[in-house]
């Protein structure tokens, strides 16, 4: 399954975004999935992630702000980013993988979120 994060843009800070994460199949069997980002100079890291069942664990400087989300039947992962602050900036991945979470296979091309001041 390979797949693609789009819904990247600019927004000013306090304002929301929502990602999308579409898979060429289906997502029904994947373990779990994830949202990680890397900022310039940065490390990538994790910022959120939903298993199967609908556990979700949320990286510390997002959480109470993003909710990750699944369709089934639209084969998609949501990320909704809300009250973004500047330091949100960062090209965002899609992933699958394992719990707790880690990535598996190849990442796929991210989306860029800019958020100004």
């Amino acid at each position: 399954v390979q797949l693609q994060a789009s819904g990247g843009g600019l927004v000013q800070a306090g304002g929301s975004l929502r990602l999308s994460c579409a898979a060429s199949g289906s997502i029904f069997s994947i373990n779990a999935m994830g949202w990680y980002r890397q900022a310039p100079r940065k490390q990538r890291e994790l910022v959120a992630a939903i298993t199967s069942s609908g556990l979700t664990n949320y990286g510390n400087a997002v959480r109470g702000r993003f909710t990750i989300s699944r369709d089934i039947a639209k084969n998609t992962l949501y990320l909704q980013m809300n009250s973004l602050k500047p330091e949100d900036t960062a090209v965002y991945y899609c992933a699958k993988g394992g719990w707790p979470f880690y990535p598996c296979g190849s990442w796929g091309q991210g989306t860029q979120v800019t958020v100004s001041s």
